[in-house]
């Protein structure tokens, strides 16, 4: 199936208009987008503020904040754990256990940057259980966290260097007795370029050529450093350039020789990924025009993107099918389910491994292709029982939130306010914009009348002081989370 990219904004900075309202259905918006939706007091606080500064508030505390702290195995080797009395066998588990933790614990403290190492991740992909450390994988993760809000340049250069992309793609396999294409391959046509986007074979040949020399293992799951004895020191010819190059050289004369096409390429993913799933190629070639001109700083990209008029299109809203970490931590926070405690955190953690979206395995070294690929019969089913879940549980445990919700979201006050018009505002707060079948409303309504007779509606006796709204909410919500506009941000 075709998706047709019908947005009109231009990459201006949004402003408030009548034709593009400062509202709460683009507030939600903005919080889906970059983070992980907002509650309902969030989302009316937001619509008070400028957008334009309520964006770079959110963008400087996400990237003035600490990074994860590192625990206590976050740089152990093998010799290690054996030198603290642990077995390494024993303990693995536990401690990707603690990084799934730390990792889940990032996305719901800072989501912006939460975010952002989803993206990353998802872009340099290095797979833990082909590498198979805890320790790899806290490194991997740190230096996503580090260069985020950094350069693209810098980034390339670093997380090639990291144990767990060196094992991963071959990289520590690589000498100039026995060179491995893996990693000089998947550095164009994954992580800069684009498949078949201006390097040859012969390039990948050199390249493997000048990255070779990082295989020097100073203990399973330790560093990895460089060996001059395997470097291949002869006279290579990459992009033209000609020279005894060395890594850092491929770094240098990729960004020097295709700075137009890494721009468009990592422009690209970020607009399919933040904006729509079909490319808008000027915005796109404006977003690139703005990473060469800032030394492909990344900052300066997601303030223009985030910011412009563009992003808050109409067109763009309620087009990209929902991730499984968006659906449990924007759902759980729109519904108030209760994510505090490390089981339910550990919990969920596994849960959006069963919908597909394995944290720290994404699917291949291409990535997870998202959007569309989110949604199967199986994972749809899977998706259906948590959001459930979530509803029956925030019932039972926390039932006042049920009342609080419904009171809030008619306006505070009035508690005779009709069924169909609790039933309308809950639905357009987990779906702004609303249905667009005035049926799928009444199906909903009587969804939340059920098992109460009529007559109390008719004549006017029921209202939101019945003490059964906890569990006519929990079933309407039940039901929302079931519906094709619900899956969809």
């Amino acid at each position: 199936m075709v998706v047709v990219n019908c947005a009109t904004g231009t990459l201006s900075p949004y402003t408030d208009s009548s034709t593009l309202p400062w509202n709460t259905r683009r507030a939600t918006h903005l919080f889906r987008r970059i983070g992980f939706s907002a509650t309902e007091l969030e989302r009316e606080s937001a619509i008070s503020q400028n957008p334009q500064s309520l964006i770079d508030d959110l963008i400087s505390a996400a990237s003035n904040a600490p990074l994860s702290p590192a625990p206590q195995w976050g740089f152990w080797s093998y010799n290690d754990y054996m030198a603290n009395g642990l077995d390494y066998s024993a303990e693995r588990d536990s401690s990707l256990d603690e990084m799934g933790l730390l990792w889940f614990k990032d996305l719901m403290d800072n989501p912006v940057r939460g975010k952002l190492s989803i993206f990353w991740h998802n872009h340099f992909v290095a797979e833990q259980e082909t590498y198979d450390c805890p320790s790899y994988l806290f490194q991997y993760y740190r230096k996503i966290q580090e260069n985020i809000f950094g350069n693209f340049k810098e980034f390339t250069r670093a997380i090639g260097l990291e144990p767990a992309m060196l094992v991963y793609l071959n990289g520590a396999d690589n000498t100039k007795l026995n060179p491995n294409e893996n990693y000089g391959r998947e550095l164009f046509e994954l992580f800069t370029l684009g498949v078949d986007n201006g390097y040859t074979q012969q390039d990948i040949e050199e390249t493997a050529r000048a990255l070779t020399g990082y295989n020097n293992f100073s203990d399973y799951c330790g560093t990895v450093s460089f060996n001059e004895d395997n470097f291949d020191d002869g006279i290579k010819t990459i992009f033209g350039q000609t020279g005894n190059w060395n890594y850092d050289d491929v770094i240098n004369i990729l960004f020097d020789q295709r700075a137009n096409e890494i721009a468009n390429f990592i422009c690209g993913k970020l607009y399919k990924f933040y904006v729509h799933p079909e490319i808008n190629e000027t915005i796109v070639e404006g977003l690139a025009n703005t990473l060469i001109a800032n030394n492909f700083d990344l900052l300066p990209v997601y303030q223009q993107l985030w910011k412009s008029e563009h992003f808050f299109d109409e067109k763009v809203m309620n087009v990209i099918v929902k991730s499984p970490i968006d659906t449990i931590l924007s759902t759980s926070k729109e519904v108030g389910f209760d994510l505090s405690t490390d089981e339910r955190k550990l919990a969920m953690w596994w849960y959006s491994s069963y919908m597909g979206q394995y944290i720290g395995n994404p699917i291949n070294v291409a990535g997870w292709p998202g959007n569309r690929a989110w949604i199967s019969t199986e994972m749809l089913t899977i998706r259906w029982g948590l959001l459930s879940w979530f509803a029956w549980e925030v019932h039972e445990v926390t039932p006042q939130r049920m009342y609080d919700l419904a009171i809030h979201l008619v306006g505070g006050d009035d508690l005779t306010s009709s069924a169909e018009l609790v039933v309308q505002n809950v639905i357009d707060y987990f779906i702004p914009g609303g249905l667009r079948d005035p049926v799928h409303y009444e199906r909903a309504t009587l969804v939340f009348k059920a098992d109460i007779p009529s007559n109390y509606y008719d004549n006017g006796q029921w209202n939101l002081q019945w003490d059964t709204i906890h569990w006519q909410m929990a079933l309407l919500i039940d039901h929302i989370g079931k519906m094709p506009e619900m899956q969809l941000m």
